[in-house]
């Protein structure tokens, strides 16, 4: 008894640190509209885009009144004229929270038929590749590490001394 589950806590920590190694994903998920509005009549859907930077990976997230209203992804030109006939893709789920992933770098257009795009639902955004991360600050000749070295060592010491500890505090408890 005892030793399944300093083995459940073996497993459970080597998981963890197997995690904790993983490079961080840094996807964002937009609330079209804002939290407290979501994907309504009378909200100017540009100005809320605005100033939002939409990458490759990211998610829109609509929320809205599923007995009225929908999700269509069309051209622009559909878009400019609310023109709801030949959408690109329906997103409609039913259940009035849909997600569309971003996952092509282009111009996207969105609007609700049933006449609401005439009302102002509409979004257009467009999505782009992620930004490069920072260049590392150069390293000090005298140090004598390599960066390959120095990128290796910050992304396991801190996992390892994890899985080290668990992998103690086990072997102590079925001894």
């Amino acid at each position: 008894m005892e030793r399944s589950k300093a083995m459940v806590m073996a497993v459970a920590a080597v998981g963890l640190a197997l995690v904790l190694m993983v490079p961080q994903a840094d996807a964002t998920r937009y609330i079209v509209g804002g939290g407290g509005i979501g994907w309504t009549t009378n909200v100017n859907y540009t100005v809320w885009a605005r100033g939002k930077h939409f990458y490759n990976g990211d998610w829109l997230f609509f929320v809205y009144d599923r007995n009225q209203m929908n999700v269509l992804e069309v051209n622009k030109t559909d878009y400019e004229s609310c023109n709801a006939d030949h959408p690109l893709h329906n997103w409609t789920t039913g259940a009035g929270r849909d997600v569309v992933p971003l996952n092509v770098t282009r111009h996207y257009y969105f609007i609700s038929g049933k006449g609401f795009c005439y009302g102002g639902m509409k979004l257009a955004v467009r999505v782009e590749n992620p930004p490069p991360p920072p260049k590392a600050a150069p390293l000090n000749e005298k140090s004598g590490s390599s960066p390959s070295s120095i990128v290796y060592r910050d992304q396991l010491v801190l996992p390892a001394a994890f899985a080290i500890a668990a992998l103690w505090d086990a072997f102590v408890r079925i001894w």
